[in-house]
């Protein structure tokens, strides 16, 4: 896949980066260069490799999957315009 001046400028557009004109060549120059590098991995033989989650092995923390209502309600009510009966009153869209 080769990446041509006008995508390198539609990719920056949605990544909503200002790219100069002149600068369009050597940005689509730089994603081919890393679609190059994607290419490569592709070719690595990973069978029987163990995904892992960082360079050094190590235990995950892990917390108790508890459900709890947070025991904050009047915390978050405080700052809305308008709570009835502990919840957010709101007016109606909908007739």
């Amino acid at each position: 896949m080769s990446i041509d001046e006008s995508t390198a400028a539609r990719v920056a557009k949605l990544a909503r980066i200002k790219v100069e004109p002149d600068r369009l060549p050597a940005l689509a120059s730089e994603f081919n260069t890393i679609l190059g590098f994607i290419e490569q991995l592709g070719e690595v033989d990973v069978e029987g490799v163990a995904p892992m989650t960082s360079v050094t092995p190590q235990r995950l923390k892990r917390r108790v999957d508890e459900v709890t209502d947070g025991s904050q309600q009047e915390a978050v009510l405080a700052n809305a315009p308008d709570a009835r009966e502990g919840f957010f009153a709101v007016p109606k869209v909908v007739e």
